[in-house]
């Protein structure tokens, strides 16, 4: 293999800005900016917007509309299924 060519793997501290929740991941992301964590360890830190923590589709809170009957139209066309 050749040397150097691979980027640091190391701790990265992430912040969820939109539910303010920290997480503690390895990652090869370059950041200069550095934050104390729980365990009195000074990690290289990254703010970010969306999380699993905040995202609709994690949290559950995510929901599907059905414009315009789609769902209905289906039904009709091929059928209800029956369990």
């Amino acid at each position: 293999m050749k040397k150097d060519i691979h980027p640091e793997y190391r701790e990265v501290l992430f912040h969820d800005t939109s539910v303010d929740k920290y997480f503690l991941i390895r990652s090869t992301l370059k950041t200069t900016q550095t934050k104390e964590w729980e365990d009195g360890k000074t990690y290289p830190y990254y703010a970010i917007e969306t999380s699993s923590a905040s995202h609709p589709f994690y949290t559950g809170q995510q929901k599907i509309l059905d414009t315009g009957g789609r769902v209905q139209r289906f039904e009709k066309k091929f059928g209800k299924k029956s369990n």
